[in-house]
């Protein structure tokens, strides 16, 4: 449903880019990506505009980050300018136009997103406020899911990139809308949507902790440790290892091809429950 809805706002969008520029537009959209925040930020170059929006009534924001090649460009197209990418741009503040110019863009952006959503889910994305500093316009944690689409805009000779970051935590509620098959089955779902989520969940990294062994002291003790001193540790047979402090499996530990190494004896559910080997 959300290629739908994708495809549906690429559509818009030409349409309200023609509205403001008075130039005829083609979009397009990429694949949809589910891939961590982090990820999706460390891609954006220092020429990006990030700019937030609202979901409402989701809870939390998007991020629409466009390129700054385009943003210039459009700005000088509708002013009468050559329709073409500049690429000698210097990281700089936006200037008042130019800033009025993407407010007018992210305003269109917004329009034609809830336009997308019409039939599917009501839908109220208003723009807030463009963030010159990366950090202030972080949507998710840095290792939380976000969903990603790149609609490529070109304009006469200008080609440009506008990104639609979403956290994948406020389209959970709509679950059952986005899997339901968009001609009204109920009992269909997006095996496409699927696939793809757990293709990118599958290749997201975790990090796997196994305590080996741990010990009391009381803050006194601790206090007057020296180099040198000995601690005592409690070991048991067996540990479990755990991803987020949550045991996944129960394991022996040892040597294997003179490394440490732990072997998984029994695979654990969310409680630490046996739940096979």
């Amino acid at each position: 449903t959300l290629d739908i809805i994708n495809t549906r706002f690429a559509r818009h969008l030409q349409s309200g880019v023609f509205a403001l520029l008075r130039r005829h537009a083609d979009v397009t959209a990429s694949a949809l990506k589910v891939q961590r925040h982090s990820a999706f930020m460390s891609e954006r170059t220092e020429h990006c505009r990030l700019s937030l929006a609202t979901l409402k009534p989701l809870r939390g924001n998007a991020l629409v980050v466009c390129d700054g090649q385009l943003l210039h460009g459009l700005v000088e197209t509708l002013y009468g300018g050559p329709c073409r990418v500049r690429t000698d741009l210097d990281p700089r503040e936006l200037s008042a136009t130019e800033q009025r110019v993407l407010a007018r863009l992210m305003a269109t952006v917004c329009g034609e997103y809830c336009k997308a959503w019409k039939g599917i889910h009501a839908f109220g994305m208003e723009y807030l406020r463009t963030e010159p500093v990366p950090q202030f316009a972080s949507i998710a944690g840095p290792n939380e899911s976000v969903v990603t689409t790149t609609f490529t805009l070109t304009v006469g000779e200008l080609t440009g990139n506008v990104h639609l970051c979403l956290p994948y935590t406020a389209l959970e509620p709509l679950r059952d809308v986005l899997y339901a098959s968009p001609l009204g089955d109920a009992d269909a779902v997006d095996r496409r949507w699927i696939s793809q989520l757990t293709r990118e969940i599958q290749s997201a990294e975790v990090t796997l902790v196994a305590q080996l062994a741990t010990a009391d002291l009381t803050v006194e003790q601790l206090l007057s440790m020296q180099p040198g001193d000995f601690i005592g540790l409690d070991r048991t047979p067996t540990i479990e290892a755990c991803v987020d402090n949550v045991p996944l499996f129960r394991c022996h530990y040892g040597l294997n091809a003179g490394k440490y190494a732990i072997r998984i004896d029994e695979c654990l559910n969310a409680t630490g429950e046996n739940h096979g080997h």
